[in-house]
């Protein structure tokens, strides 16, 4: 996430590609608009690979992590509370697919599904 993007809240900070074929991804996405990608290891939780363009990270790619999960871009917003943002989204009808969680030197997110069955995640940066 950059950080221009990421301290500007309510603004769209980040997409993310979960497919089952990295290898194919990288290859199309490189293809189509010209992206590098460079791989940060996230230990347990696998390889994520980080899409650049002309040298700033613009997106982010990590296999899917279970066969009934979709092949999806998912978008992220910047909040202030991730928390609290997660709280007032299921007061407002959303249902929660991920939970709070921290990532390590990075900030905290959640994942969504709003009343119309739309995905976004909820990011704040550290």
């Amino acid at each position: 996430m950059t950080t221009e993007t990421a301290s500007m809240t309510s603004t769209f900070c980040w997409n993310e590609l979960m497919t089952g074929d990295v290898d194919a991804a990288k290859s199309f996405y490189s293809q189509l608009f010209g992206w590098e990608s460079k791989e940060m290891d996230m230990g347990p939780n696998g390889t994520y690979t980080i899409y650049t363009n002309g040298g700033k990270d613009c997106a982010g790619m990590m296999k899917k992590p279970e066969e009934h999960v979709p092949t999806s871009w998912l978008s992220y917003v910047t909040v202030d509370d991730v928390d609290a943002s997660t709280e007032k989204a299921k007061g407002l009808g959303a249902n929660v697919c991920v939970q709070p969680t921290d990532i390590p030197n990075m900030g905290r997110f959640s994942v969504i599904i709003d009343p119309t069955g739309a995905a976004i995640g909820l990011y704040k940066s550290t």
